[in-house]
């Protein structure tokens, strides 16, 4: 048995719950063969995916929305590009559909989120499944304009399938297809290096975790300052400038690019980020509250701040807030107005997929 995943370019966080699916899909089935297809950062793959044997495809299967940064779109380079993919797609699925014929096994194809996906299932006549929050027709819809006709295509296209895994904190997808619930999809920590940890556990200061994605987002060095009793932990940056100013603070702590977030969570009470899928449902199976920045064209975003306030102790800030150093770390948390959300979401979805796998066996 063939799983073939093919993952949304937009950011890393459908990467790294995809992640947490093959690394339980492993477990269940340690003998089928696993290939997750995508144009994600191959570092980040091979970060998440460590311990898992998962060959890899290099695909851009989606475009998403680019962005301007970790904050705001760019629709007009989005457009672009979205047309750029439509004339390039051909080529690429004839590709991979001779690939996959060539592994001379039976396929499932796993999509998080593209469209195209539809494509190579309906060439390979295989099972379809889906997995996601929130498909592209849903953001690209509320742009209007020339958006439209890219959104009645995504919608077409998400209803073919056998399946629609909902992951928790999603937009609606109505595409009258079966589907099963999810719990908050992530991968388990994993032990730090001793010295790391050594060093966490005896520094006595509030430990915050800032991330903004792939993309990242700098903030002037001096911010930090203004929060001398908290350790800020956050990813190298690549700017030789930015790393050399932030080595020099006292309370900010670099990670190297070896360390997952996900790892350093159980030492940290604050994660001060944006509105994420993954790294929302990391924090919330950590117990790390959130502070999160407002943000601004992009449907998936009030989705996720809407399950912030329902499940997850928390603080809201606005961008002048997050540039002006006004993080609100030493203000209580705004309670929760509802109860958590239940974990095991990567379990349940590499369940179902075996289940989907088992039946194609059955019926071939």
């Amino acid at each position: 048995m063939l799983i073939y995943v093919c993952v949304s370019t937009h950011g890393y966080g459908h990467a790294a719950r995809q992640a947490a699916v093959l690394i339980q899909l492993h477990r269940l089935q340690p003998d089928w063969q696993l290939v997750i297809s995508s144009s994600v950062d191959e570092t980040f793959l091979a970060l998440v995916l460590r311990h898992v044997p998962v060959s890899r495809r290099t695909v851009r299967w989606d475009v998403g929305m680019l962005q301007a940064d970790a904050l705001g779109v760019d629709q007009q380079a989005t457009l672009q590009a979205l047309q750029q993919l439509e004339n390039a797609l051909p080529q690429l699925v004839q590709r991979e559909v001779d690939w996959i014929r060539e592994q001379d096994s039976q396929c499932v194809v796993l999509a998080d989120i593209p469209p195209a996906a539809a494509q190579l299932a309906r060439q390979l006549d295989a099972p379809l499944v889906w997995m996601g929050n929130f498909g592209w027709d849903e953001i690209y819809a509320p742009l209007g304009g020339a958006f439209v006709d890219w959104a009645n295509q995504a919608t077409a296209a998400y209803q073919s399938g056998a399946l629609l895994l909902r992951c928790p904190l999603s937009l609606p997808m109505n595409w009258s297809l079966p589907e099963q619930a999810l719990g908050l999809v992530s991968a388990d920590p994993e032990a730090l290096p001793l010295d790391l940890e050594r060093r966490l556990r005896a520094d006595g200061r509030t430990k915050v975790l800032v991330g903004f994605g792939g993309l990242g987002y700098s903030l002037q060095s001096d911010l930090f300052k203004r929060w001398p009793q908290h350790l800020f932990l956050m990813p190298a940056p690549k700017d030789s400038r930015q790393l050399e100013q932030l080595g020099q603070i006292a309370n900010v702590l670099l990670l190297p690019e070896t360390i997952r977030f996900l790892d350093v969570m159980p030492f940290c009470e604050r994660l001060l980020g944006k509105p994420g899928f993954s790294s929302f449902c990391e924090a919330m199976s950590c117990g790390v509250a959130l502070h999160v920045v407002e943000r601004q064209g992009f449907a998936e975003a009030s989705v996720l701040m809407d399950g912030l306030r329902s499940h997850s102790d928390h603080r809201i800030l606005s961008r002048q807030s997050l540039e002006s150093g006004e993080w609100k770390l030493d203000q209580p948390l705004e309670p929760a107005a509802g109860s958590p959300l239940s974990a095991g979401g990567a379990t349940q979805a590499a369940e179902a997929i075996r289940l989907v796998a088992i039946n194609t066996v059955k019926q071939g």
